[in-house]
C-alpha cells in the first residue's frame, strides 16, 4: 500500500498568505457563525412574514439554491465549511453556559443509524411537504434546527447534536471523503513525545499556568495531570468530538472547528491539502471512529447518501409525477406524503439494499474472500461514494447555475418591504448564471468524474484486502459495474426535464 504523504509535502491553509492569517485568528469561525446567523435571520424572517411565492422570498431561495450550490462547491475544493461557519453553533454555545450540558450521550445511540433516519427524514420531507416551495415551513425548519441544536447540547456533554443527531452535518461529513483538504497533525513525532493532549482535552488556567515560562525549575520532571476538579477555567476547547489529532485520520466526524489548531500547545495542527478521496480506500485506527471496515453504521450512511443522491434528483424529473400516480391507483391512496414516503423507501432502502447484497456476495464469490454480505459491503461500500457525490454535485450546481442570479431581485425586494429600496427596483427575469447550453456538459463532467474516482476506490480497496493481483481485479468487477450502473441511472435523470426551482422562471 503506497504511503501517506509526508507533513513536508503537504500545502497547509493556514500558511497561506491573509486566508492563513484569518484561520488562525481564534475567532475566524465565530467570525464566520455570524455572517452566516445574519443571513439565517433574513431567511427566518423573510419566510415567515415576506411572500409566499417561494422564488421571491429569500427562504426559497437562499437554503434550496444558493446554499447547496455553494456547500457542493465547498466540498470539491476544500472541505466541510459549512459546519466550520454553522450558525446552529452560536446559540449551543450559549447553551453550554446556562445549562448543565453534564450528562453523557446514551451508548445506545453512539452510532449513525439515528443520523441516517433523521437524513431520510429530512429527504423526505423536502419533497413530501415541498419545502423548496414554502418559505413558510423553510423558515421553521430552521428555527427547529436552532432549537435542536440548544436543547441537545445543552444537556449532553461535547458535541453531541453534531456527532451522533445532525443530517445536514452527516451529509459534509461523507461527502467531505472526497475533499482535498482535511485538519490534521504536521509532525507525528510531536505528538507522540506530548503529554497534555490539549488538542482533546482543551486549555484550562491551571494546566496554562503550570506550562508557563519559568513556572518550573530548569531540569525538573515534568508536571503531573492536572485533576478536572484542580483544573480552573476553561480558555480554549479541545475537540468536541472526541479526535484526538495523534491518531485522527480523514474528516469523517471533523468539523473544521479549529478548537484543536488553537488548543495544540506545539503549534502542531494545520488545514493540510491531501489526495481526493484517499481515506475511501485506507483503514486506519481512526480517532473516535475506529476502523471504518468494522463500522457498519458508517457504511451504511454512506450508502444512503449515494443512493439518495439518485432518488433526490428522480423527485425532480417530470417522470416521478407518473410514478406516483401508477402508485397511487395501484394501492388507492392520494396523499402525497405518504407516496413520496412509499418510494423514498423503495429507491433509497429496499432497491439499494437488494442491489448491494447481490454485488456483496458476488464480489465474496469472486474473490474467495469467504465473508459474509455485510462484512463484504462495508468494507467495499466506500468505493460508491465518489459517483454519488458527483450525482450531487452535478444536481445541486444545476438548481445554483440556472437560478443564482435570482438574489438579486430577492434582495432588493426585501429591502424594499423593509421599507429600504437602497438597490431599486427588482428585475424578475434576473437567474441564470451560465448559458443554459453549458448546464448539461458540466453536470455529466462531475457525474463522470465521480464514476472514474469510484473505479479507483473499488480496485484499491480490493489491493488493500487482497493484496495485488487477479483476485482484486475480480473483487473490483462487481462493484465497479453497480457504479456505472448508478452512473448510467445518473445521466438519464440529467438529460430529463427538472424543475428550475429557486426562478421566476420554474414557478
Amino acid at each position: 500500500m503506497s504511503r501517506a504523504p509526508s507533513a513536508s509535502s503537504r500545502r497547509d491553509l493556514l500558511k497561506a498568505p491573509l486566508l492563513g492569517t484569518f484561520l488562525r485568528w481564534r475567532h475566524a469561525r465565530s467570525a464566520l457563525q455570524v455572517v452566516l446567523l445574519g443571513i439565517a435571520v433574513v431567511v427566518i424572517t423573510d419566510g415567515l412574514f415576506g411572500p409566499q411565492l417561494a422564488p421571491k422570498n429569500m427562504a426559497g431561495i437562499l437554503p434550496w439554491v444558493h446554499w447547496r450550490g455553494f456547500v457542493a462547491l465547498g466540498l470539491l475544493v476544500a472541505g466541510n465549511l459549512f459546519c466550520m461557519a454553522c450558525p446552529f453553533m452560536l446559540p449551543r454555545r450559549l447553551a453550554k453556559k446556562i445549562l448543565p450540558g453534564n450528562r453523557h450521550w446514551p451508548r445506545t445511540f453512539r452510532t449513525k443509524w439515528l443520523a441516517l433516519f433523521l437524513l431520510f427524514l429530512f429527504l423526505w420531507a423536502y419533497e413530501a411537504f415541498d419545502l423548496w416551495a414554502s418559505p413558510w415551513l423553510t423558515a421553521w425548519v430552521a428555527l427547529a434546527y436552532f432549537v435542536a441544536a440548544f436543547v441537545i447540547d445543552g444537556f449532553f456533554r461535547g458535541a453531541a447534536f453534531c456527532k451522533y443527531l445532525c443530517p445536514i452535518g452527516h451529509f459534509h461529513f461523507v461527502n467531505s471523503l472526497v475533499s482535498p483538504l482535511e485538519v490534521a497533525i504536521r509532525d507525528p513525532e510531536v505528538c507522540a513525545t506530548c503529554r497534555t493532549r490539549e488538542c482533546i482535552t482543551g486549555v484550562y488556567e491551571k494546566r496554562r499556568a503550570l506550562d508557563a515560562p519559568g513556572a518550573r525549575a530548569p531540569g525538573s520532571a515534568p508536571v503531573k495531570a492536572v485533576r478536572m476538579s484542580e483544573r480552573g477555567r476553561l480558555l480554549q476547547n479541545g475537540c468536541e468530538l472526541w479526535l484526538y489529532q495523534g491518531t485522527k485520520a480523514g474528516n469523517m466526524d471533523c468539523t473544521f472547528c479549529m478548537e484543536c489548531i488553537h488548543a495544540c500547545p506545539h503549534d502542531n495542527v494545520g488545514i493540510l491539502s491531501r489526495p481526493p478521496a484517499r481515506e475511501l480506500w485506507e483503514d486506519p485506527l481512526r480517532a473516535g471512529i475506529g476502523r471504518f471496515s468494522q463500522r457498519p453504521d458508517l457504511a451504511a450512511l454512506a450508502l444512503f447518501l449515494t443512493f439518495a443522491a439518485f432518488m433526490n434528483a428522480f423527485g425532480m424529473v417530470s417522470p416521478v409525477y407518473a410514478v406516483e400516480s401508477w402508485l397511487g391507483k395501484l394501492l388507492g391512496l392520494s396523499s402525497e406524503p405518504v407516496l413520496v414516503g412509499l418510494l423514498f423507501v423503495a429507491g433509497m432502502i429496499l432497491l439499494p439494499a437488494g442491489l448491494l447484497a447481490l454485488t456483496a456476495a458476488a464480489s465474496a464469490t469472486v474473490s474467495g474472500s469467504g465473508r459474509s454480505v455485510i462484512e463484504e459491503a462495508t468494507r467495499y461500500g466506500w468505493a460508491l461514494v465518489p459517483v454519488g457525490f458527483g450525482m450531487w454535485v452535478a444536481h445541486y450546481l444545476y438548481h445554483f447555475l440556472i437560478g443564482g442570479l435570482a438574489i438579486i431581485p430577492a434582495t432588493q425586494e426585501y429591502l424594499a418591504d423593509l421599507g429600504l429600496p437602497l438597490l431599486g427596483a427588482p428585475e424578475w427575469t434576473l437567474g441564470p448564471l451560465v448559458p443554459e447550453s453549458w448546464l448539461i456538459p458540466l453536470e455529466l463532467l462531475f457525474l463522470e468524474l465521480g464514476l472514474l474516482v469510484s473505479l479507483v476506490v473499488a480496485y484499491r480497496i480490493a489491493q488493500r484486502e487482497l493484496g495485488p493481483g487477479p483476485r482484486a481485479v475480480r473483487a473490483t468487477v462487481p462493484w465497479g459495474l453497480l457504479a456505472i450502473t448508478l452512473s448510467v441511472a445518473g445521466i438519464w435523470l440529467l438529460l430529463q426535464p427538472m424543475e428550475m426551482r429557486g426562478t421566476v422562471m420554474g414557478g
